[in-house]
């Protein structure tokens, strides 16, 4: 949606805080000096076969891009995709209650939504947050010199396919579910506590595609480094059998020529590297001084996963490099 976007002419109203021309997570409207709303919208296909765990995940990736933005959700619509016939009854309770307990614990109220007869099935959520006006978390403010921070291991793009094959077992798979339907609140919390100056969830576009973005609206250039991404062990042997979801190609169409990759990356590094995300983790930017405490305390946390994986550099071009 944000790159047809930019054929769009953006508003110029003042106090639309954050507008669609960043590529950033939410929409961030003033309406007044210490308050503003934070707006966003989102739905996916079934991730497993739990009605209730997707509702749960889903409603988890609606809710992370208020998160990303700093805010706090308030209140959600379901947004409904159903067929009208071939789905078992009681599957579409169990999606709605995984996604009402979801939202809930999210601290937002669910007060209603929207359905329509779908053939493919979709579910999520539009969410209106709250945040201070002057505490913005937008993807465009990383600085050279920062550190940055992946908050949830990359890969489920590929584990959730190899899982719909059967090329990966169950009890494996378990372990993607239940990081997909882990909220993002308590990451976007310490982001603020510790300074950050950037932020954004991985989520379709791929890590590749997300960091890109970043580097995009700060001006700047962005290193990652491959040893250092928390990733699920079995996702780059799954590229290597030729595993790989239906926009892993466009991902890197999409990146052009910003990516620049170290000579010892194989073909399945930079696979993974644009692999899309479902309800993934924050890339967050802090100062260098901040960057090793935001993840002790993300560990304490229970963010378990969270590692400092790459850097801000000044750069005369929106630039990603992806060391070894």
């Amino acid at each position: 949606m944000g790159h047809l976007l930019t054929k769009l002419e953006a508003s110029h109203d003042p106090d639309l805080l954050v507008g669609f021309d960043t590529a950033d997570d939410a929409g961030v409207y003033r309406v007044r000096e210490d308050l503003a709303l934070v707006q966003t919208v989102d739905l996916i296909t079934p991730v497993c076969d739990d009605p209730y765990l997707f509702g749960q995940v889903a409603a988890a990736n609606s809710l992370s891009d208020v998160f990303a933005m700093g805010g706090r959700p308030l209140t959600a619509l379901n947004i409904c995709c159903f067929p009208g016939s071939g789905v078992p009854e009681g599957v579409y309770a169990e999606i709605l209650r995984g996604g009402h307990d979801k939202t809930r614990e999210a601290g937002a109220v669910l007060v209603g939504g929207h359905t329509v007869r779908d053939p493919e099935l979709k579910y999520g959520l539009s969410v209106t947050g709250t945040i201070d006006p002057g505490r913005i978390l937008r993807n465009s403010g990383a600085m050279p010199g920062d550190l940055l921070v992946l908050t949830k291991p990359v890969g489920t793009g590929v584990m959730i396919t190899a899982a719909k094959k059967g090329a990966l077992a169950q009890d494996r798979f378990q372990k993607v579910v239940a990081n997909m339907a882990r909220l993002n609140g308590t990451a976007s919390d310490l982001a603020l506590e510790h300074s950050a100056r950037a932020c954004t969830d991985i989520t379709g576009f791929g890590l590749a595609g997300h960091s890109l973005e970043m580097a995009r609206g700060s001006g700047a250039g962005i290193r990652l480094c491959f040893s250092a991404l928390p990733r699920y062990p079995e996702s780059l042997d799954l590229i290597e059998q030729g595993v790989k979801t239906g926009v892993t190609e466009s991902n890197r169409a999409l990146a052009g020529d910003q990516i620049l990759f170290a000579a010892s990356l194989g073909p399945t590094e930079r696979w993974l590297m644009f692999d899309p995300q479902t309800s993934g983790g924050l890339l967050i930017s802090v100062p260098a001084d901040r960057g090793p405490a935001l993840v002790t305390a993300l560990h304490a946390k229970g963010v378990a996963d969270a590692a400092l994986v790459g850097e801000v550099f000044a750069s005369d071009r929106p630039i990603l490099e992806i060391a070894a």
